[in-house]
């Protein structure tokens, strides 16, 4: 698994998971200080691993819900089960959890560690399951670099082939906003005049025959869309890392992320070419 592909939403899930799993362990219910005196009893009082339907429909549900998540967010391609997006069903898990786990508490005359600590960890991790897509903060890289890394002189990563005329890494060349043209050696490294007329760009899905492929990386944070042209984001293409455009589509590109995961990047505006 790529740690640099998840988000700090991912991270709020993972974190609110492990604490759900910790609270199985503690007691569920509390008898207070009722008992006194030489000859008071030991009480063994239950935990989840107790009671099998609390168990399943509140704990594991909820760091089932979070494995899901995690996975979706992994794979080179989104994968579904009945038409719903793996992540969909992690989160509904999770929103499942909080619910359980709030009705239970309610009906308890008195709560232990246990199900106090394993509400409050749930109702986290529901929230961070549903929040994490849609709020900024959260979508931000969990591992992110303030820099771009710039890749040894010679390396190849993802195992790609170096383009034709010694392109293709980052390093190699001065970064360059996306568009701007390069220096002419015969020219003595003079910026060349433009050519008059300029020629138009290929339309939306054709070839073109002079693309190089290159590495760029974005200012901001950009959804990455499917090839087939669906509206929902594959991936998201996170500031201080670079990935690889191997074709250009109009003014988009088609790009690939580290995990090897490749998609359309519809706004190309502000990226900076290794």
């Amino acid at each position: 698994m790529n740690i640099r592909s998840l988000t700090r939403g991912d991270g709020v899930v993972i974190g609110a998971a492990v604490v759900l799993f910790i609270a199985s362990f503690l007691d569920l219910y509390s008898v207070g200080n009722s008992c006194s005196g030489t000859f008071c009893p030991k009480l063994d009082l239950p935990n989840a691993w107790d009671s099998l339907g609390l168990l399943m429909s509140m704990f594991l549900a909820g760091i089932i819900g979070a494995v899901l998540i995690v996975v979706a967010r992994s794979l080179p391609q989104p994968k579904k089960i009945a038409g719903i997006d793996l992540g969909q069903f992690g989160t509904a898990f999770t929103i499942f959890s909080a619910w359980t786990a709030f009705w239970t508490i309610i009906d308890m005359d008195k709560a232990g560690a246990g199900m106090i600590l394993g509400l409050i960890a749930a109702l986290v991790l529901a929230a961070g399951a549903v929040a994490g897509p849609m709020v900024a903060a959260l979508k931000a890289p969990l591992m992110g670099s303030a820099t771009p890394a710039v890749a040894p002189y010679g390396a190849q990563p993802y195992g790609a082939q170096p383009p034709a005329g010694g392109y293709g890494y980052p390093g190699a060349a001065q970064p360059q906003p996306f568009g701007a043209q390069g220096t002419d050696p015969s020219q003595g490294g003079q910026t060349p005049a433009p050519a008059a007329p300029s020629q138009p760009q290929p339309a939306a899905g054709a070839q073109a025959g002079d693309f190089a492929p290159f590495w760029f990386a974005v200012p901001v944070a950009r959804p990455l869309y499917a090839e087939d042209g669906s509206p929902t984001p594959i991936a998201e293409l996170a500031p201080g890392t670079w990935y690889l455009a191997v074709e250009q589509r109009g003014a988009a590109l088609v790009a690939q992320t580290q995990d090897g995961r490749r998609g359309v990047l519809q706004d190309t505006t502000g990226i900076q070419r290794g």
